[in-house]
Parts: structure tokens; C-alpha cells; sequence
């Protein structure tokens, strides 16, 4: 029975002792400070690096130490604090282990600056939006942006562009992404006006991104058209600036300026953002099969991408071979993933390629062949193959695809001794488009250089202390000189 009594005592001992602080608060109030500091200072950079450190800690937030914080920063019994605080459900005070004795020294001296309020707001989203509490989070990301629409303040650029990203995110979970175009483009007005150029930017993305989502390509464009050059103050933004338009003109059959866009997005873009670029490479290989290229291997290939990129192997591959057949299987076979990716329009678009394809083996391999062995091998399935056949063949001979004649009368195709290549003008327009590749690169990398502020001043700066100082000793010396022959 002592025995019993003893481990009892002991129990409740190890409950009542004092809880050890969390790191994740002790980051969160560090966070706080900085953010603090950058709004006194006006120093954007700090707020910047504040909004970095809360990436990594985001996954480890939980409701007592959300609370916590809340009750930290901001003043009890304020509408903030009374606002936020309803989206954090209560946690029974066992499991709160917080720095409680911390918050209450420091809780008298706290000030209810902007930006540590707009900071709350994102926290608390990003908590409901890790808990998968869509409904939630789409009316906290309303009254986020509320209170950002009565602030104008540059030190709150940084945290109100990633508002602006999680408030469209959170209406498109929901299902209501086409509700807030409205206010989308009037926060861009506000945010143009403010030139508050990393929000104009977010805004552009965001609205550019409604726009697509619902097909509407040609407001999208006119949209980029009429907006504010983008001068790429985030890489994000400009990867996805990028991205956007790249399908954009994919639609508008400017493959090449597609075909450009799209890989520098999947170029610059972080390696940790993995379905992005797998999102890049995905179209990127739709529009160089449209362009008639083959992409490389090593595409297909690259690590984690495997098998999200499988589809787009094997209709590569149907496409390299110019089986009709093949292609269509494949089409077939991945249809749903095609629909989700939404490339299945461009898809059908290959149709023409792969016959093309198809007609340039066929001619290389063959000298003389009929028209209904060139349909056969295409695998025409059409209720007159050979017509078909024929006009396939007059459409690629009048655009310079095959070089070879057709002879209507006797029903055969007779293609032409292919030269030597190298007498053309083909290597020239390789060769010039590899240089210009290269010096664009050349050029981007220049622009991106980064230099310390009036380093071209520095020498003379220095030049002049050495003749200041040369000329002051001079002084000091002549001044002794006449103090000596005083004496």
C-alpha cells in the first residue's frame, strides 16, 4: 500500500512541474522581433527573411502553440485577437506546453503594429489550411484581405503577397475560384496604385491563373498584354509568370515562344518544387512535338520524375515511329491523365505529326511505293484509306515535309534521291540558333550578377581619404613648423 502511495505522489509531481518552453514558439516570438525590427527600421529585407524562417516552421505549428503566440503578440480582448483566435480549436491545458511565464512578462510591453497582425492572419491560414479546413481558412483569407485593403504600408509588401497567393488557394479548394476574380483585379488597381510591385506581380499570377483554370485564354492574354511589364522581383513569380504564359501561347499555336518560356520556367525553377517543373516538362514535350522535334531522353529521366512523365515517354515514342496505330493506343490508354493535365487537346493536335512522321520514313525508305501500301502502313482506318492517303501525301509534298511526286494515274508515290544535307542552309540555322541560345543565357546571367552599391565610386573614395589625409599631415606639420619658430 506505500508502495502505491509513493508512485501516486510521484505521478502527480511529474504533472505539476513546470512545462518546458517549445522551440517552435521561442522561433515564432524570434520571427515576431524581426518582423518588429523591420517595421521600425523600414528594412523590407527583414521582413523578407521573416516570411523565409516561417516556411520551414510551418509543418510543426500546432493549436497550443498558435494560441500561445496569439496571445503574445497581439492585445487581449482586441478584435484581432478575438477574430483569430475562434479559428484555433481550444486544447486542454495538459497538453499546452508553452512558455507561458514568458508571454506574461513580455505581454505589457507589446504593441500592435500592422505588420505583426497581417503575420497572425497568415499563420492562422496556413494552420487551416495544414488541418484541411478549407471552409475556414476561405473565410479567415477574407478578412485578411479586408484589413490589408485599409493598410498602405511597403514593409507589409512581402506578407500580403503570400495573403493574396493563400486567398485564391483557398477558393480554389473550395471549388469558388471564379468568385473572387472581381476582387483579384481590384487588389492589382490598389496594389498598382501603392506600387507595391511584388503584389502587382502575385496579383498578375494569381488572376492569370483564374483565368486559365476555366479555359479563358484569350482574356488571359489580353490581360498580360495590358498589365504592367513584370520585372521579375520574385523567381517564383516569374517561373510561374513563365509557365502561364507558355500555355498561353501554346494555345495560340506560338510554339516556339512556348517552347522557349517553358523550359527557362522548368530551368528556374527551385528543385524542391518538384510538380512544378514536372508541370513544365509536361507541356514542354506536347510543344516540341508540335514543333517536330524529338525531345532527349534524359528528360524522361530525370530523378522523381519517372513516372509522372511515363505517359508522355510512350507518346513521344509513338510519335518518334509515325505509327498512327501506337499513338492512338496510347492516347487511349492514358486519356484520363491527358484530361487532368488538360494536354489533351494538343494531344489530337499530334495526330497530323505522327503521320508526317510516319510519311518521312516512308519516303526515306522507299523509292517508288503505292498509295494503298502508304496507307496501309499508316494505318489508316478512314472509309476511302487510299483518297485519304493521297491527300495526306499532296499536303506534305506542297509543305516541303517529303520531297517527292505523285503519279493520280498510276496510284504511286515516287520520292526523290535525298542530297547531301550539308550543302543546305539547315546546319547554318542549327548552328546560329545554338549561339543565340547561348549568348540569351549569357545575357540573363549578366543581368542576374548582383554588385555592391557604388563599387565603380570606391577607388576614388579611397583615392581622395589618401589625399585628404596626405594633405592634413602636411597642415600638422606646417603648423609645427610656425609653432617652433614662435618659440
Amino acid at each position: 500500500m506505500t508502495e502505491d502511495v509513493e508512485m501516486k505522489d510521484t505521478q502527480v509531481t511529474a504533472i505539476s512541474s513546470p512545462s518546458i518552453p517549445d522551440p517552435t514558439l521561442q522561433h515564432l516570438k524570434e520571427i515576431a522581433s524581426l518582423i518588429e525590427t523591420g517595421s521600425y527600421t523600414k528594412e523590407v529585407r527583414r521582413i523578407n527573411r521573416a516570411v523565409r524562417l516561417t516556411s520551414s516552421l510551418r509543418h510543426t505549428i500546432t493549436a497550443p502553440v498558435l494560441s500561445a503566440f496569439l496571445d503574445f503578440v497581439l492585445v487581449s480582448g482586441s478584435e484581432a485577437h478575438s477574430r483569430l483566435a475562434a479559428y484555433v480549436p481550444k486544447e486542454s491545458e495538459q497538453d499546452m506546453e508553452v512558455d507561458t511565464a514568458t508571454s506574461a512578462v513580455q505581454a505589457p510591453g507589446k504593441h500592435l503594429l500592422p505588420e505583426l497582425e497581417v503575420y497572425c492572419y497568415l499563420l492562422v491560414l496556413l494552420f487551416l489550411l495544414d488541418q484541411h479546413k478549407n471552409v475556414e481558412a476561405k473565410v479567415c483569407a477574407s478578412a485578411s484581405i479586408a484589413r490589408l485593403k485599409s493598410l498602405n504600408r511597403r514593409t507589409l509588401d512581402a506578407l500580403a503577397s503570400k495573403l493574396y497567393f493563400y486567398y485564391s488557394y483557398s477558393y480554389e479548394l473550395t471549388g469558388d475560384l471564379a468568385e473572387i476574380r472581381g476582387e483579384l483585379l481590384t487588389l492589382h488597381r490598389l496594389a498598382t496604385l501603392h506600387h507595391d510591385e511584388l503584389g502587382q506581380e502575385t496579383l498578375l499570377n494569381l488572376l492569370l491563373r483564374n483565368y486559365l483554370h476555366y479555359n479563358l485564354y484569350d482574356q488571359a492574354e489580353k490581360l498580360r498584354s495590358k498589365a504592367p511589364k513584370f520585372e521579375a522581383h520574385s523567381n517564383q513569380q516569374f517561373c510561374r509568370y513563365l509557365f502561364y504564359l507558355g500555355k498561353i501561347q501554346t494555345i495560340q499555336l506560338e510554339y516556339t515562344d512556348a517552347k522557349e518560356n517553358l523550359l527557362q520556367a522548368a530551368r528556374k525553377a527551385p528543385v524542391a518544387a518538384r510538380g512544378f517543373r514536372i508541370q513544365c516538362n509536361k507541356w514542354a514535350v506536347i510543344v516540341r512535338l508540335l514543333l517536330g522535334e524529338i525531345p532527349e531522353r534524359t528528360i524522361f529521366m530525370q530523378k522523381g520524375m519517372e513516372k509522372a512523365l511515363r505517359p508522355y515517354f510512350d507518346l513521344t515514342n509513338a510519335v518518334r515511329i509515325g505509327d498512327l496505330e501506337l499513338f492512338r493506343k496510347v492516347a487511349e490508354k492514358f486519356a484520363d491523365t491527358f484530361s487532368n493535365d488538360r494536354t489533351h487537346n494538343l494531344i489530337v493536335r499530334l495526330r497530323h505529326n505522327v503521320i508526317r512522321t510516319g510519311l518521312r520514313n516512308i519516303s526515306i525508305a522507299y523509292s517508288r511505293i503505292s498509295l494503298a501500301d502508304v496507307a496501309k502502313k499508316l494505318r489508316l482506318d478512314s472509309p476511302n484509306p487510299v483518297a485519304d492517303a493521297e491527300s495526306i501525301l499532296a499536303k506534305a509534298i506542297r509543305d516541303g515535309a517529303i520531297d517527292a511526286t505523285l503519279d493520280h494515274a498510276n496510284g504511286f508515290m515516287l520520292s526523290k534521291e535525298t542530297g547531301d544535307i550539308y550543302s543546305t542552309n539547315e546546319p547554318q540555322a542549327a548552328f546560329n540558333s545554338r549561339i543565340a541560345f547561348c549568348l540569351n543565357m549569357h545575357n540573363e546571367a549578366v543581368r542576374a550578377l548582383r554588385f555592391p552599391p557604388n563599387s565603380h565610386k570606391e577607388k576614388e573614395s579611397a583615392e581622395k581619404r589618401r589625399e585628404r589625409q596626405q594633405q592634413e599631415q602636411e597642415l600638422a606639420k606646417h603648423i609645427a613648423e610656425e609653432e617652433d619658430e614662435d618659440f
